[in-house]
């Protein structure tokens, strides 16, 4: 079997720089939360926020080695670009989320819930790169229970505890369930590296001539549907979304605006992962691209019609959410690209998206954050006259709101173009055609939610809406970014995420 693993110390080392900068970091957080006084410990929001940017930039420059070399700690990571954009894209996340964080109340002066946004943020990043079952199930745990524990942080809140309890049972009932499936590839495989359980398997007699041997098919395929559950689960698919609503909506706001893109973001990075190294062949490919383009027709259909309804904005960004993860795997399903289509353009397509939904949903988390501060109230209703209490957080929620919608020049718009085309050209013409059509559906929420900030009449309009630095540059910053994405930016990430997943299919 010719699985090569980098055994040199100084690679090995810098492949986990940045975990290795978490874990001081998480060490620095809980020092300071004793020694500093409560006046002082704002700060300490702050402090996290400029280490793990400055994590981000270091991952950024970290040089990937060449192919055949990319196996790291035994084969447990691999460090290819793959790995670095989504560790990049979920140390962004993380900095942005401290930053609204630091005025919140009842957390914001809470060291230990920034040593935990740490903890996540290290799962996520093992996460990124992990290419054997153990550290994939390792790194999920690792960023499954900091969140359950984040979103029931406020333990004197009744909704802050439903949404830990209800997050809790829902994930560790899909975990349990993903766990069997990797045991029984492991089972069939005796192996735990993901690279040679792929090899493997695609030296298995699937085929006795044109008839698929079904004893043998029929196990491998039953794993894979277990683990597309705890993938499902992570993700906020459907049937496995139900969490979602009530969690967003109970949890406190910076912690789902965490959930919301560091999950995600992260689950998507291992679910491309998984399934090109583990089960490219044939017949595993065809079905679950399948099973994937099935997930990702009827995730964003029931989010979309769900959001129609709501009137609290949490609720309503919670339905979106599940909308945008059914977009995300139509690029999934379009990594079976048909001959003469570009290998990897669905993987790309994935991480470009992934990046602006990160940015875009942590713009929109923040201004409700400081609407709900000053107002105590998440109906979307109260947000009328917005535009006259603070036009900045009005325009930053509308950048965002755009971006979600699918209209330029945010980068919304690119980022759907690219997993629409990519849908065409791997043969899934129907799914790229039901996202533009769902597309449209969700701009009639979205731009509902535009219209009472800018149209509708409150009579509160004429106490304005106290913006504090760390705010004006977690939304300045990420409204910048997103316009940039969705014009001069969208081509050089998207080449870095055409790289990636290039790296992928080697």
């Amino acid at each position: 079997m010719n699985i090569v693993i980098n055994t040199d110390t100084t690679a090995n080392v810098l492949a986990i720089l940045p975990e290795i900068s978490l874990t001081v970091l998480a060490a620095v957080i809980i020092l300071l939360d004793i020694f500093w006084p409560k006046s002082r410990r704002r700060d300490i929001g702050l402090l996290t926020a400029i280490w793990l940017a400055v994590t981000a930039g270091v991952a950024l420059l970290i040089p990937v080695p060449a192919q055949g070399q990319q196996l790291m700690l035994g084969g447990m990571l691999r460090h290819d670009f793959m790995t670095q954009l989504f560790v990049v894209i979920t140390l962004v996340g993380a900095a942005i989320t401290c930053l609204i964080a630091t005025d919140s109340p009842g957390i914001g002066r809470s060291g230990e819930f920034y040593a935990i946004i740490v903890v996540a943020s290290l799962g996520a990043c093992f996460i990124s790169g992990a290419s054997d079952l153990i550290m994939v199930f390792l790194a999920l745990e690792t960023l499954s229970i900091s969140l359950y524990v984040l979103a029931g942080f406020l333990r004197s809140d009744k909704r802050s505890s439903e949404a830990g309890m209800k997050y809790f049972l829902f994930g560790a009932f899909t975990s349990t369930i993903m766990l069997y499936g990797m045991s029984l590839l492991y089972g069939f495989t005796g192996h735990t590296n993901l690279y040679a359980i792929g090899e493997t398997l695609r030296t298995m007699p699937f085929k006795t001539g044109d008839a698929i041997n079904v004893s043998l098919a029929l196990p491998i395929l039953l794993a894979m549907v277990l683990i597309v559950v705890g993938f499902g689960f992570k993700v906020s698919a459907v049937p496995f979304h139900f969490w979602t609503p009530d969690v967003y909506e109970g949890a406190p706001t910076p912690v789902t605006a965490f959930i919301s893109v560091a999950s995600k973001a992260a689950s998507f990075a291992l679910l491309t992962r998984f399934f090109i190294i583990v089960f490219q062949g044939d017949p595993t490919t065809r079905f679950w691209v399948q099973l994937i383009a099935v997930m990702a027709l009827v995730t964003m259909t029931v989010g979309n019609l769900l959001a129609l309804p709501q009137r609290n904005i949490k609720r309503l960004i919670a339905y979106s959410s599940i909308a945008q993860a059914g977009y995300a795997l139509v690029g999934v399903a379009a990594i079976a690209a048909q001959p003469g289509a570009t290998v990897g353009a669905g993987v790309a397509a994935v991480g470009f998206y992934m990046a602006m939904y990160v940015l875009t949903n942590l713009a929109a988390f923040g201004v409700i954050i400081l609407f709900a501060n000053a107002t105590g109230s998440e109906t979307i209703a109260d947000f009328a006259g917005l535009s006259r209490r603070n036009i900045g957080l009005a325009l930053a929620m509308t950048v965002a709101l755009l971006s979600l919608g699918g209209i330029p020049p945010a980068a919304g718009f690119i980022g759907k173009f690219f997993l629409f085309r990519a849908a065409v050209d791997s043969g899934l013409t129907w799914l790229a055609v039901a996202g533009v059509m769902n597309s449209i559906i969700a701009l009639y929420y979205y731009l509902i939610v535009i219209k009472v900030m800018f149209v509708d009449r409150s009579e509160d309009e004429n106490k304005p809406i106290p913006v504090s630095q760390p705010y004006v540059w977690a939304l300045g910053l990420t409204c910048l970014l997103v316009v940039l994405m969705g014009t001069v930016a969208a081509t050089p990430l998207y080449d870095w995420a055409s790289r990636a997943a290039q790296g992928l299919f080697s």
